[in-house]
């Protein structure tokens, strides 16, 4: 019986993870905006990467003698990424506070399918822009200028730049998705970031920050949300396009506002409705048109030919 009209698809597993993901993220916010109070950020990412690779490596030490060239070039790839995406963002979170880094960190979400459109020559189908339109325009609601008045000083600008790294991430790791070991691809690009954050602090002019439990408890919880958070990317990748997952990941700062207004902050009318258009543009994307999928089956299985 064919479906002449386009159904919802239910979200899966992997698509709940991801959500859930984006939660954690939105909280990551305002904690590394407290941090970088009391720590030079590329210390800090040094420290969050290394205890969440080594946590990493704890996890999947068992398999971790198989690990492959492949599997580390597609770490290090990764691994770097990340450095520079969520380094500048850590950077630009010492004079931004947590929601506006958010949103201007969101810019990544068109960036996902342009750039898989520009490099890997993967047009998006009309269903994933209309959402990724959405989620932006959102996203500008969210931010609310007007009376955010989000200038370009030198926080601004790092951020903007940050989420080119984090675009690339998003598409590597679906790149490299089931053509390598879950776990030890996800060892690697934690360290790799972890060693060049910690690479950076001299080149940076930063010096090693005074004790403070602050950064340190900081460091520890972020390490330990980066690993499931990768985990977690890394798993539902597989299944997960990259154009669907970024629309997924524009919850993020929807959560670091929700975070954000528990945490003291206030979320006028317009931020609420930017949320709304991010949902929208997540439901919309995950409208599927089943007539012509249907009747192409179909129609392949009466032209091809039968086995003898």
């Amino acid at each position: 019986m064919l479906h002449n009209q386009s159904r919802w698809r239910a979200f899966s597993r992997q698509e709940a993870v991801l959500v859930l993901a984006t939660v954690v993220w939105g909280a990551t916010f305002l904690i590394i905006h407290i941090a970088v109070q009391y720590s030079g950020p590329w210390f800090f990412v040094g420290m969050r990467f290394i205890t969440a690779g080594l946590i990493s490596a704890l996890l999947f030490a068992r398999v971790l003698k198989g690990l492959t060239l492949k599997e580390v070039f597609a770490g290090a790839c990764v691994g770097v990424m990340i450095f520079f995406g969520y380094g500048l963002q850590t950077a630009g979170l010492q004079t931004l506070n947590s929601s506006t880094s958010a949103f201007i960190s969101a810019l990544y979400v068109p960036l996902v399918p342009l750039l898989q459109w520009l490099v890997f020559r993967k047009k998006p189908g009309l269903l994933t822009w209309i959402g990724v339109a959405l989620a932006f325009i959102g996203l500008v609601l969210l931010a609310d200028p007007g009376s955010i008045g989000v200038s370009f000083g030198t926080g601004e600008i790092v951020t903007i730049i940050s989420t080119l790294p984090i675009a690339l991430e998003i598409i590597l790791i679906g790149w490299f998705a089931g053509k390598v070991h879950l776990g030890r691809v996800t060892v690697v690009q934690l360290l790799v970031a972890g060693i060049l954050g910690f690479l950076a602090v001299p080149v940076t002019g930063e010096h090693v920050p005074e004790f403070s439990w602050v950064w340190i408890i900081a460091s520890v919880a972020l390490g330990v949300a980066s690993c499931m958070i990768q985990l977690a990317m890394n798993w539902a990748q597989k299944s997960v396009s990259p154009a669907r997952a970024t629309i997924i990941y524009a919850g993020e700062p929807v959560w670091a506002a929700i975070i954000g207004r528990i945490a003291g902050d206030r979320l006028p009318p317009v931020a609420i409705a930017g949320a709304v258009f991010i949902v929208a543009g997540a439901l919309i994307s995950e409208l599927s048109p089943r007539k012509k999928t249907v009747l192409s089956a179909q129609q392949e299985d009466e032209t091809e030919p039968a086995e003898v």
